[in-house]
């Protein structure tokens, strides 16, 4: 199956408008992030330092694809003028009756209204201080992020790197393109007989060592040491690998230690 076979359902991505940025650095970084997560529509709304941009294809890191296609617009109205439903990212309280939603449920929509073939978009505002009031008015929807309120302010690129991952997410109905199964190892707890043993071989190398302290402490110790053993529900292949363990101390007590006692 090729990468991306288990993707649900095609659907029409949204475009990513950021308004008036200042960095063409942020641009690029940005369009790595849509790359990453197929979003090819990148839309920028007057940006500081005009475009094109060397700086943008620079930071970009191989989507010049996105960086060659950029529109770029004088207005936010005119930007997202073809759209049928926009949201806008902010951080801030805004005295604005609009709902506000998360990235996840923002996601969930957008890919359920791409499927019915409606063009949407997500706004993005100014690195210092955001989308405006009127920016904000513009859109069906306020998206915010789950941040730490005492520093709430994100990176653009990160901004969009946490919503394009979500909506790529949303596709994918909980599998990934491409997965490598784990092995199947088997953790069936071993028999009695192979713990006891193991039990055994610990008691064995403990008793030259003066772990035990005394002979009357020693009964008391060693019920202690087999009922940690016995809680851990070890696997036979697991304890034939701390049979290998101890042995390995004794042998470095230079004694002939280090064979399985448990049969």
């Amino acid at each position: 199956m090729a990468d991306g076979d288990q993707v649900s359902s095609p659907a029409r991505a949204p475009a990513i408008i950021l308004v008036a940025p200042q960095m063409g650095e942020n641009i690029g970084a940005a369009a790595r992030a849509m790359a990453n997560f197929r979003l090819t529509d990148l839309r920028l709304v007057a940006p500081r330092d005009g475009w094109p941009s060397k700086k943008a294809k620079a930071a970009a890191s191989g989507a010049t694809g996105i960086i060659d296609e950029v529109r770029v617009f004088e207005t936010t109205e005119q930007a997202i003028a073809d759209l049928n439903f926009v949201y806008a990212t902010t951080a801030r309280i805004r005295d604005l009756p609009k709902p506000v939603v998360g990235p996840r449920e923002a996601a969930t929509d957008l890919r359920a209204r791409g499927g019915k073939g409606q063009a949407t978009g997500i706004l993005f505002g100014r690195e210092r201080w955001g989308l405006t009031n009127e920016e904000v008015a513009l859109a069906d929807v306020i998206l915010t992020y789950p941040v730490n309120p005492k520093f709430a302010s994100l990176n653009i690129a990160q901004a969009v790197l946490l919503i394009a991952y979500e909506w790529m997410a949303s596709g994918l109905d909980g599998a990934l393109p491409t997965r490598t199964a784990l092995p199947e190892l088997d953790h069936s707890p071993a028999s009695k007989e192979h713990l006891i043993g193991l039990m055994q071989h610990m008691e064995k190398a403990l008793d030259p060592t003066g772990y035990f302290r005394t002979p009357d402490m020693r009964p008391t110790m060693v019920q202690n040491l087999r009922a940690i053993l016995q809680r851990a529900g070890f696997s036979r292949d697991e304890i034939d690998a701390l049979h290998g363990v101890i042995g390995a101390f004794e042998r470095l007590q230079g004694k002939p230690g280090g064979e399985s006692s448990g049969g």
